[in-house]
C-alpha cells in the first residue's frame, strides 16, 4: 500500500539531510516515520510532501513543478507555496500537486492539518474522497471566532508601524483566519475520511464534514519527552513556563493580568516564555518590528513592573525545550481554544504540574484534579489560585506530577498509536 503523506513543514529529517534549518514543530511525525520504516509487514511504502516558499534554491529549473529527494530511504516531494501568507489561495499548487501524485501513484493522501491552502489543493487534484484521510489539528473557523481573546477594544484596533506595512494588524490577522476558515471547510466536505482523539474534534468534524467517517487515533510526541522525568528536586522554586505567547488565543496576556498577586505573595516568581520573543523593543529595529499584541503585552509588562519576572527564551529544539519544562514549578496553558495541545501532552509526559484553561479538548487529555488544575476559562482568579496552591504544596504537586505522567504515556503510547494508524490505513484500503 503506498501512502502519501502532506505535511505543512520540512520534517526534521529532512532538514537535516538537506542542512536546512529545522522547524521546532512537528518533530513527532520524525518518529512516526522510522516506525513506519523499520516494521516489516506493515506494506507500507511512504513518501512525503511539502510547501517551501523557495522551492528554487533546491529545483535545478524555473519551470520545476516539484524537487524530489530521498531522506533515510523515504521519498520526498517539495512544491511551491507562500507560506508567509496561508491565507491566500494558489491555484497553481494543483498542478504541482497533480504531478506528485502522477509520479508516487498512492494507494491514500494522509494530510496533517485541514487549515492550509495546500490542503484543499490536494483535496482538489487527487479527487478520491474515499482515498483521502484528513487529521484534525487547529480548527482556523473555530480560532477566527475567539482569535481576539478579550483584550481591550482599543488593543484590537491598535495598529503599529509593522502591522501596518504588513497588513498584519490583529483585526486583519482575524480576517485571514476566516479565509483559511473557508478553505478548511471546502477541503473537509471533500474527504470520507478524518482523525481525530478528542471531543472538541469530533464536533467539529460532525459539523464541518458530516460526510467523513471519523476515526479516533492519539498522537505520538517527540522522542525527548518519554526519556525523562520532572523532579522537584531540581525545579527553579516558583517558576512558570508557557510554551509560546505569540498570539492572542494562546492566552499570555492572562497570566500577565494576575502574575502581580503571584510575585507579591511569591517575589522570586519567573514567568518564562518559549517562542517568538514578541515583546522586543530594545533596538530600533525591534521597535519597528514590534506587532500590536506584543505592544500590549510590553505595556502590561512595564505598568505592572514584572521587566525582571518575565524572560523569553525563544524557539526551542526538542532538547532545549525538555530541559525548560523540566526546569519549570508549573506549567500553563491559558489558551483560549485548543484542540489536544502538545504542550500540555509533553508537560504531563514529563510530569511537570500543569495548570490549563477548561476549553476545546484538554479535558480530554487531563483529568481535573487528578492529573493537574483545570479552570473555567472566564475566570483567571481561579487560574492564579492553582498556580499558588502548586506553589505552596510540594505533595499536591508530586501527586499531580505521577499521575499526569501515568495518563499521558498511555495517550501518547507510540506502539499503541503506530497500530492504530495502521489500522486506520488498512480499513480505509480495503474499504474500497
Amino acid at each position: 500500500m503506498k501512502v502519501l503523506w502532506l505535511c505543512n513543514i520540512m520534517l526534521p529529517f529532512i532538514a537535516k539531510s538537506l542542512g536546512q534549518k529545522i522547524v521546532v514543530k512537528e518533530g513527532w511525525l520524525s518518529g512516526l516515520v522510522k516506525q513506519i520504516t523499520e516494521e516489516e509487514n506493515n506494506q507500507i511504502e511512504l513518501a512525503i510532501c511539502f510547501p517551501a516558499a523557495d522551492m528554487m534554491q533546491f529545483a535545478k529549473g524555473d519551470d520545476s513543478l516539484y524537487f524530489k529527494n530521498k531522506a533515510q530511504g523515504i521519498p520526498y516531494y517539495i512544491f511551491r507555496e507562500n507560506t508567509v501568507k496561508p491565507e491566500i489561495y494558489d491555484d497553481s499548487m494543483e498542478e504541482s500537486l497533480k504531478a506528485v501524485l502522477a509520479d508516487f501513484q498512492p494507494d491514500i493522501v494522509h494530510i496533517f492539518g485541514a487549515e492550509y491552502p495546500h490542503t484543499l489543493a490536494m483535496t482538489r487534484a487527487f479527487a478520491r474522497p474515499n482515498r483521502t484521510l484528513i487529521g484534525i489539528q487547529g480548527i482556523c473557523s473555530a480560532i477566527a471566532e475567539v482569535y481576539m481573546a478579550d483584550l481591550p477594544y482599543s488593543v484590537q484596533k491598535r495598529k503599529t508601524f509593522r502591522d501596518r506595512l504588513r497588513k498584519d494588524s490583529l483585526a486583519e490577522q482575524q480576517e485571514k483566519f476566516e479565509k483559511r476558515g473557508e478553505y478548511e471547510k471546502e477541503a473537509l466536505q471533500m474527504v470520507s475520511h478524518v482523525t481525530g482523539r478528542t471531543d472538541f474534534d469530533r464536533e467539529m468534524t460532525a459539523k464541518l464534514a458530516p460526510q467523513a467517517t471519523y476515526h479516533f487515533m492519539n498522537e505520538t510526541l517527540r522522542d525527548d519527552f518519554y526519556t525523562d522525568h520532572w523532579n522537584i528536586d531540581r525545579i527553579e522554586r516558583y517558576s512558570i513556563f508557557l510554551s509560546q505567547g505569540n498570539y492572542p488565543i494562546k492566552g499570555m496576556h492572562f497570566v500577565l493580568d494576575v502574575l502581580p498577586d503571584i510575585v507579591k505573595k511569591y517575589p522570586e516568581t519567573m514567568l518564562y516564555v518559549a517562542g517568538d520573543i514578541i515583546t522586543a523593543n530594545e533596538t530600533i529595529k525591534d521597535k519597528i518590528k514590534i506587532s500590536g499584541y506584543g505592544k500590549y503585552l510590553l505595556s502590561q509588562i512595564r505598568k505592572n513592573k514584572l521587566e525582571k519576572h518575565v524572560k523569553f527564551v525563544g524557539a526551542l529544539h526538542a532538547d532545549k525545550m525538555c530541559a525548560r519544562y523540566l526546569r519549570s514549578h508549573v506549567f500553563v496553558c491559558p489558551s483560549v481554544i485548543e484542540n489536544s495541545p502538545n504542550s500540555v501532552g509533553e508537560a504531563m509526559l514529563l510530569g511537570v504540574p500543569v495548570v490549563a484553561s477548561d476549553v476545546g479538548g484538554v479535558h480530554n487529555l487531563l483529568t481535573d484534579g487528578k492529573d493537574g488544575i483545570l479552570y473555567p476559562l472566564d475566570k483567571k482568579e481561579q487560574m492564579k489560585d492553582a498556580i499558588l496552591r502548586i506553589f505552596a504544596d510540594d505533595k499536591l504537586a508530586m501527586a499531580y506530577s505521577s499521575s499526569a505522567r501515568g495518563h499521558a504515556m498511555q495517550t501518547h503510547d507510540p506502539a499503541k498509536n503506530y497500530r492504530r494508524l495502521m489500522e486506520i490505513y488498512h480499513e480505509i484500503n480495503h474499504s474500497i
